[in-house]
């Protein structure tokens, strides 16, 4: 059962879980919410995963969010409607975040469990998730999402990051700093009292960055459960590679000006060995012939990260700039 404790780094009270856990169902009602937009035929394959849930099916719903996609979805849920209990949400094309949000409104679950389409759960998921959670309805659970596609170099690249950004920052699971919106199960009542994700991300990434952040402000906790897999089915190209992480950087510059405005100051800038040991991360994982490719791919990427951060603080620059000359006339 996870722990309680006290984070003398803490800004408030800071607990993992619940310091008054009453007795809670050990097997809560989820909501798995799933964003997804023109990409319809990863959506059985994600439905197979989730329907052969080592879980009881009639404590787990689906919703699927379409975000404003042009290709019909529906098809693709009614072979699972006799074994699932599974929705189908329309928005207009507004991003994850908000469709995460538009699926957590309309949810029944105690817990919102949000993943992705092109994601694959392993049979024991939700009740990893569960285990995990115990007797607590104050923290976050975060699982861990392993690349499906190891014949493809920038697959492997993108998620050997995110997996180094778990061992990194989750030191000490029960008091988790970094967690993936992949895998990610959230109190219902504490996400709607916190605002759930934040709109201002639209198409960029770092929402769920952001949102964890917001959630550990105001002192609950955030548990990284490792145990609950699911897998990422996410081929990428180099220029898809490349777009994608510039993203990542353009939400990494409106993240970091969020918590500043929080907790009034800076994020801090991680030291030299943060990045060596990313670096040295694939060699971890791989060969030597193809943890260097990865490597060197983790340098591309923290380039274009880079690239899409200042573009951002360019851009914001420039407002700020066209809006003090408006307010002098």
């Amino acid at each position: 059962m996870p722990i309680c404790r006290d984070s003398s780094k803490a800004r408030i009270h800071r607990v993992t879980c619940s310091e008054n856990a009453a007795v809670i169902d050990r097997e809560p009602f989820f909501s798995i919410i799933i964003p997804t937009y023109n990409r319809p035929e990863r959506i059985s394959a994600c439905l197979r995963a989730i329907a052969d849930q080592d879980y009881p099916r009639h404590r787990y719903e689906v919703i699927f969010v379409d975000d404003g996609g042009s290709a019909p979805v529906e098809g693709y849920l009614d072979p699972f409607r006799d074994r699932l209990a599974v929705r189908l949400l329309r928005q207009e094309h507004l991003g994850v975040a908000v469709g995460r949000n538009t699926g957590a409104r309309e949810a029944r679950g105690e817990i919102l469990v949000f993943t992705d389409d092109d994601c694959r759960p392993s049979p024991d998921w939700l009740r990893m998730l569960a285990d995990s959670f115990g007797d607590s309805r104050d923290c976050i659970v975060g699982g861990r999402t392993l690349n499906a596609l190891k014949d493809n170099p920038y697959s492997t690249a993108s998620q050997a990051l995110i997996l180094y950004l778990l061992d990194y920052f989750n030191t000490d699971p029960r008091d988790a700093r970094f967690l993936n919106g992949s895998n990610l199960a959230v109190p219902a009542r504490l996400f709607h009292i916190l605002g759930g994700f934040d709109r201002a991300f639209l198409r960029m990434g770092a929402e769920e960055r952001e949102f964890c952040d917001r959630w550990r402000f105001h002192g609950y906790g955030m548990l990284y459960a490792p145990e609950a897999v699911v897998y990422h089915v996410h081929r990428l190209t180099l220029r898809s590679f490349i777009r994608q992480h510039f993203h990542y950087g353009r939400g990494g510059f409106h993240f970091q000006r969020l918590h500043a405005a929080r907790t009034l100051r800076r994020v801090r800038v991680e030291p030299t060995g943060f990045y060596t040991g990313m670096f040295r991360y694939p060699f971890r994982m791989e060969r030597a012939p193809r943890a260097i490719l990865v490597s060197l791919l983790l340098f591309v990427a923290q380039g274009a990260n880079a690239a899409g951060y200042f573009y951002e603080k360019r851009k914001a620059a420039s407002g700020a700039s066209v809006q003090g000359q408006r307010s002098l006339r």
